[in-house]
């Protein structure tokens, strides 16, 4: 037997078993869906390299299984999450939400009882008394107990007679609190059937559920005698007058949220504004970007400027910085009261502008911010562009008499477009999702007036879905993955104009 057989097989059953060990403690979490597919993908790895026919497979399979780990299911439970109502009150399934208003009760501490923890054995006893100055003397004792794992069913108390035997000391204080979290969730049952829960730091009180679980799956409300049926089209247990009770339940929507975004009229107008400005502010930043970059990359390729490769370096400067201290340094220059920029309009005209309060100053802003930022990059590209044209074509320009514009709109231009069309393409892309931008330097704001979700007249499509999803009056997630996924089909889109285009460049150099 070869050696490497000795080393394959034993490590192929111990992967095997960490493998199932794994699965199983998913499942174990409630996780069925989540264990299958894990053994399914692990299953399918210890094929690949573990049979002959798959050797070609072995060099693919850890970048396939990345991208469907990391690209795939994220994208899929995106989208699976916007078919449904999940939000901040809709986050439990319907049998926890039933669970935990089943477990509300109301204490009644004027009867509650005093514990302490005495050590017996490896395990604990309680001892429950009553209260100094309480009229009955009557001392209750549980069963041996382990407080490392909480008690699933009822703890039958038994009287402790006054000549028992004496029990060891009591815990402290300090080591009580230790074992807090399952005394929390212990229920006492007294010999008369009172149950007792924990009820503070040395007592446990009796307790009596607000809530009865019907036949049907309703639950019948004990003080008004009010039933809260399950509707599944909201997620919340309803009153016969619509009356909801907290916390509501995961429910599927199916194209609700859909036709919320584009059927909504009060949600309608937000985010087509939001919209029409992700497209324009892409649009215009990659215009100006482009404008300047490729200005700045043709006169600093002029062989007659002195110092041009000071010059470059200088320029390139913003793009070496980090993006996120550049945005915050704007910030500061644009504060209207303290900014440098606005110190200067004021000296030189007397205006001090409202950058940040007036939603067309503010989208200029931005304009300006990010066209900084974004120029460098289309500079140097277009620098390597024309450093790659021949010179002969210049040459014979000069000769026919052309001068320097004719130069750029019938040789440059041309010969540059093309295969800077897909790298503009890509900006296009990548300041459509532009989130850092928007939320360090406005967050999105000013608000719009009136709605009824956050939505601010500089928000982009992502920080507008981010808003919706973790702040403000927000926290709808199924709503901010419906928007999410027309995010992903719409760069989806911009990535197929992309190949095309770069496609198209490759059969043309053919």
């Amino acid at each position: 037997m070869k050696a490497s057989s000795l080393i394959k097989w034993p490590l192929a059953t111990l992967t095997s078993l960490a493998l199932l060990w794994l699965v199983f403690g998913v499942y174990r979490q409630g996780q069925p869906l989540w264990a299958v597919g894990l053994l399914l993908l692990g299953s399918l790895g210890l094929y690949v390299y573990l049979s002959a026919r798959t050797l070609a497979w072995r060099y693919l399979f850890p970048g396939v299984a990345a991208m469907l780990v990391f690209v795939a299911f994220p994208l899929l439970y995106t989208m699976q999450i916007g078919f449904t109502n999940y939000s901040s009150s809709n986050l439990l399934s319907e049998e926890r939400a039933r669970g935990y208003l089943l477990d509300q009760a109301e204490v009644d501490e004027a009867k509650a009882l005093v514990f302490s923890v005495h050590p017996d054995g490896s395990q604990f006893r309680l001892l429950l008394t009553p209260p100094e100055g309480a009229a009955s003397e009557q001392a209750y004792l549980s069963p041996p107990l382990s407080l490392q794992d909480p008690a699933t069913a009822p703890i039958a108390m038994q009287p402790r007679a006054a000549d028992a035997p004496a029990l060891s000391e009591a815990l402290a204080l300090k080591q009580v609190l230790q074992h807090r979290e399952t005394l929390r969730g212990l229920k006492l049952t007294l010999p008369d059937q009172r149950q007792l829960i924990y009820a503070g730091v040395r007592e446990f009180a009796p307790f009596e559920p607000l809530w009865q679980a019907m036949p049907d799956g309703a639950l019948k409300q004990l003080a008004s005698a009010t039933v809260y049926r399950p509707n599944g089209e909201t997620g919340f247990f309803e009153n016969d007058k619509g009356q909801r009770l907290q916390p509501g339940y995961k429910v599927n929507v199916g194209w609700h949220n859909y036709a919320r975004i584009f059927g909504d009229p009060d949600m309608r107008g937000p985010f087509v504004s939001i919209f029409i400005w992700t497209v324009a502010f892409a649009a215009l930043t990659v215009l100006f970007s482009t404008v300047i970059g490729m200005t700045l990359a043709v006169v600093l390729n002029w062989e007659a400027l002195r110092f041009h490769g000071f010059y470059q370096t200088l320029l390139f400067l913003p793009y070496a910085v980090p993006g996120f201290i550049s945005i915050l340094v704007f910030k500061g220059l644009f504060n209207q009261n303290f900014g440098e920029i606005n110190a200067v309009l004021n000296a030189l005209f007397g205006i001090k502008p409202a950058w940040f309060a007036d939603p067309t100053l503010a989208k200029s802003m931005i304009l300006i911010v990010n066209t900084w930022l974004g120029y460098p990059y289309i500079m140097v590209i277009c620098t390597g562009l024309i450093k790659a044209i021949p010179a002969d074509l210049y040459e014979a320009s000069a000769i026919a008499g052309a001068g320097p514009l004719t130069n750029f709109w019938r040789i440059t231009a041309p010969l540059i477009v093309r295969p800077l069309t897909p790298l503009l393409i890509s900006a296009f892309a990548f300041n459509f999702n532009n989130f850092v931008l928007i939320s360090l330097l406005t967050d999105g704001r000013p608000d719009y007036l009136n709605t009824k979700l956050p939505a601010g007249t500089t928000d982009i499509l992502v920080s507008y879905t981010y808003r919706i999803a973790f702040t403000d009056a927000g926290t709808n997630f199924g709503l901010a993955a419906a928007i999410s996924t027309v995010i992903f089909f719409l760069v989806a889109l911009l990535a197929v104009v992309n190949l095309r285009f770069t496609r198209s460049n490759e059969a043309s150099t053919r």
